[in-house]
């Protein structure tokens, strides 16, 4: 059993600044055909900063999709020509006014497998500065410092809904105990 589907036409009908979408005609692995709707995306980074108290830096900001204000660690789109880590630290400098140190990779995640291709890239550092932010143009933030054991228990408790920062807190919380932050 292969579990893969192949490709035999793929339409686009969707090309924006960020989102592409594609209506694709596949062939299952029993030899049947089906459509299947994809996003490609250019993937993300999120960054959980750490200062010397061991407070995570996050951002509060509107996110349109929800219409409502969003709890999250620092994170971006990947630009062109630049790594997911590179992305990382300038995402976290622009957004929080933080410079990182001591940076670990938390891995990846697929934010939604069932419609794109998004990846998203999960890095834990260290706070050595804090200056001033300077979000993108059109971007408002609010930062906050939360301790790391209070962020888990708050996505424990339903209180963090961005699935990428739940991820990340809950790693950075169980590698802290750990010691091996």
């Amino acid at each position: 059993m292969s579990l893969t589907e192949t490709t035999i036409n793929s339409k686009e009908i969707f090309n924006g600044k960020i989102l592409h979408a594609f209506h694709d005609e596949v062939i299952l692995e029993d030899g049947t055909h089906a459509m299947r709707e994809l996003v490609r995306h250019p993937g993300g980074v999120c960054v959980a900063a750490i200062d010397d108290e061991n407070n995570l830096l996050f951002v509060r900001q509107f996110r349109y999709p929800y219409a409502e204000v969003v709890l999250e660690l620092p994170a971006g789109k990947l630009e062109k020509g630049t790594t997911p880590l590179e992305n990382g630290k300038r995402e976290l400098l622009e957004e929080t006014g933080a410079v990182g140190y001591n940076y670990i990779t938390l891995g990846q995640v697929y934010p939604s497998p069932g419609y794109t291709d998004e990846i998203i890239h999960l890095y834990a550092c260290r706070v050595k500065a804090v200056g001033e932010s300077c979000p993108d143009e059109g971007e408002f933030l609010h930062v906050e410092r939360i301790p790391v054991i209070q962020a888990a228990e708050m996505v424990l408790n339903n209180r963090v809904f961005d699935a990428k920062t739940q991820i990340a807190v809950l790693k950075v919380a169980a590698l802290l105990q750990s010691g091996k932050i």
